[in-house]
């Protein structure tokens, strides 16, 4: 239980890969600060499911990313319950396929402030605690997309090509205060997000709900197998021991092979 004593908060951790990194940062000792959307009793049942794995303790925030101060809030929140946040990651997002002409404004301007500009803000709030520690872990749930495009996704490919430009950028600033920052760029993971896309793709492409899994999804993914929430989790679990104190400004594909071709 090496992350004792620590604080992660994790953002769009409610369900998919976000519950998962705190989870797994849970079963670490970390203390966890869960944030997102979705039924009351199921986010109340997750959140003591965490304070059980490890007895540190576990809060929820309601803040909505869209907005800076929420954001402010919840940071201010995080830091008064446990003095500060030592890992920080950057893992909710919205997806929204359309052609770049039946694009709606509004999605757009949803998509770059929930999966790009709201890591801004809560880097810029967490920064000065870990800097006052010496010690910080900032980790970007980025995407394939971050490395690669697809059609019908502009403002997503747009966004994750963002926080990976963005998180190789603090990576410099933070690189003498004891503070990394990196990306995992998953392939397609099953989690709500990518569910929840699928009949949109159907309809920008015309196709099946099966062909739209195995001709769009795993077409490009050559393993042809789903990422695991529990996959990418472990990778940021790395990310926080250390022995990845050496890593930092860098972009970890778990896609399948990807963007190896």
């Amino acid at each position: 239980m090496f992350l004792q004593g620590k604080t992660a908060l994790i953002t769009g951790s409610t369900s998919g890969i976000g519950l998962a990194y705190a989870k797994a940062m849970a079963a670490e000792g970390a203390n966890i600060v869960i944030n997102g959307f979705g039924d009351a009793d199921e986010i109340e049942a997750e959140r003591k499911a965490l304070e059980v794995l490890n007895g540190a303790r576990a809060v929820y925030s309601d803040a909505d990313l869209t907005k800076p101060k929420k954001i402010e809030d919840m940071m201010k929140m995080a830091a008064d319950e446990f003095g500060g946040i030592d890992i920080l990651v950057n893992n909710a997002g919205t997806q929204h396929v359309d052609p770049v002409e039946d694009f709606p404004p509004e999605k757009w301007d949803l998509i770059l402030a929930l999966n790009l500009t709201s890591s801004f803000h809560t880097v810029r709030h967490a920064v000065p605690y870990m800097k006052e520690k010496k010690w910080g872990r900032i980790i970007g749930t980025a995407s394939a997309h971050s490395k690669a495009a697809s059609p019908f996704k502009t403002a997503y490919v747009t966004a994750k090509h963002g926080l990976a430009g963005f998180t190789k950028t603090i990576a410099l600033e933070l690189a003498e205060h004891g503070i990394t920052a990196n990306c995992i760029s998953p392939g397609y993971v099953w989690t709500p997000l990518v569910e929840n896309q699928i009949p949109d793709t159907m309809k920008a492409r015309n196709m099946s709900r099966e062909d739209v899994i195995n001709k769009v999804m795993l077409d490009g993914q050559p393993t042809k197998e789903f990422v695991t929430p529990e996959q990418v989790a472990a990778i940021g679990v790395f990310l926080c021991r250390d022995e990845a104190a050496q890593v930092t400004g860098a972009n970890w594909s778990v896609d399948g092979g990807w963007t190896a071709e």
